[in-house]
């Protein structure tokens, strides 16, 4: 058997793709209830009205092998019925609700109204999450360089980035703004997306008949590159037999990188209940499972940063959360991401003693030594197409940095673009001299000195 038929499929950068879940036989390897997928079917039925059965199969996303016995129970219940098929067999059949069957299906729509793949089990989503656990990557210099490439960064900076990326636990980076705090931390996103090796995350999972949907495609970017270890026409065998393939209510994406900042809410850490539809949707922490949960300017959150703390006190320590149904039953699931502070307020005005300690990781990202900024202003002025003027520079600091402000990393971008749109209104040549640099600083720095 090869490597890839056992789904431990090596990616390029040397970090494997965790084994793949593979399509049940049965139902009860798909660890759902018989009446639960008779549920579901006359849901979809109702909502899709007659369809074959091969397309039931293909919607619920369960080989039809699967939702054969089902099928065979409604129909014998009188609640669907066979309008009709040609010579390939039940999968080509035409199912319709009967009377019965619509009544039946109006009653499972008002307990839930989830129409789609069919879930999997809480415990099958919890043994998958603790397979591709962020921990334990492979993560070295060379191999993350190359997400850094475009930042200019002091040596050490960077080498303290690794053993944290590695160690999957908290990162805690703050510093004065504008010196590329964020920037650092989606570069980190960067690498745990693209060389993190994909994961696999299931279209919802039912715990306690509670159906919680995970993939978000606004989110999770889908991973489709096929492996150059993969046997292409055994994978096509095996998934027209439906025997040893990847399950389909699994979708495989790269790891996630989300992403939040001052909209942050206490609620948006607990499930999203629809109550048209009586059925939930996961929290926005909850999708970053295997991958980084950015929170970007910690601190002006809508809720407190003690409020954010205490929420999470436990997860950072324990590594996994509770969710809350709307009866008020918990369960309790994974909490498997590398969660990334970024501030750029003092953290000693954020957060006390006990919190520090369990964020294992801290980056203090300082103001550019001199060097490193002349570094940072020849590469946006390179960016730009625009000329390196070693007098602009020495100007910013005998007029600002050495008086008083302390230099930016930001600032080189931010000032070699108001010279850009200066020339561009002029209808001048893209070009750099001191006398523009005074222009520019003026606007941007004179007014905050």
């Amino acid at each position: 058997m090869t490597l890839a038929q056992q789904g431990a499929i090596q990616d390029w950068d040397g970090n494997p793709t965790p084994e793949a879940p593979v399509t049940p036989e049965t139902l009860k390897e798909a660890g759902l209830p018989m009446g639960f997928v008779c549920d579901m079917l006359l849901r979809t039925i109702y909502t899709r009205g007659t369809m074959l059965g091969r397309d039931l199969a293909q919607l619920l996303c369960l080989p039809f092998k699967v939702i054969r016995e089902p099928l065979r129970y409604l129909k014998d219940d009188k609640s669907i019925q066979v309008d009709g098929g040609d010579l390939v067999g039940e999968v080509s059949y035409r199912f319709s609700l009967t009377d019965l069957g619509r009544k039946r299906a109006q009653d499972a729509m008002d307990q839930c109204a989830y129409v789609g793949p069919a879930p999997v089990p809480l415990e099958d989503y919890v043994e998958q999450c603790y397979r591709q656990t962020v921990s334990g990557l492979q993560c070295y210099p060379e191999l993350l360089k190359a997400p850094f490439s475009h930042l200019i960064m002091q040596e050490s900076m960077f080498n303290n980035l690794g053993p944290a990326i590695i160690s999957g636990r908290s990162v805690f980076v703050y510093g004065p703004p504008g010196n590329g705090k964020t920037a650092m931390a989606r570069a980190i996103g960067d690498f745990m997306n693209t060389a993190g090796g994909a994961i696999y995350i299931p279209y919802a999972f039912v715990a306690d008949g509670n159906v919680v949907t995970v993939y978000d495609p606004s989110l999770h970017v889908i991973d489709d590159v096929a492996s150059e270890y993969a046997d292409e026409t055994d994978a096509t065998v095996r998934k027209l037999l439906s025997t040893g393939s990847l399950d389909p209510r699994w979708v495989r994406i790269r790891r996630p990188v989300i992403v939040t900042g001052g909209e942050l809410s206490l609620s948006m850490l607990d499930l999203r209940y629809n109550s048209d539809a009586n059925f939930y949707q996961a929290p926005i922490h909850f999708k970053a499972n295997g991958g980084v949960f950015l929170i970007d300017d910690f601190g002006r959150q809508q809720c407190s940063p003690k409020e954010l703390l205490n929420r999470w006190i436990l997860p950072l320590e324990d590594r996994h959360d509770f969710l809350t149904v709307a009866s008020g039953k918990k369960f309790q699931v994974p909490f498997e991401q590398l969660i990334i502070f970024s501030t750029n307020l003092d953290p000693k005005d954020l957060v006390d003693d006990a919190f520090l300690r369990r964020i294992r990781h801290k980056v203090g990202v300082i103001a550019p030594s001199r060097e490193v900024y002349e570094k940072i202003f020849a590469s946006n002025c390179k960016r730009l197409g625009m000329n390196y003027d070693p007098g602009s520079v020495e100007y910013l600091y005998e007029r600002y940095y050495l008086k008083g402000r302390s230099p930016r990393a930001s600032d080189c971008r931010d000032l070699l673009e108001i010279v850009q749109s200066i020339c561009r209104y002029r209808r001048q040549p893209v070009h750099l001299t001191r006398d523009l640099m005074i222009e520019a600083s003026a606007s941007f720095i004179a007014e905050f000195s």
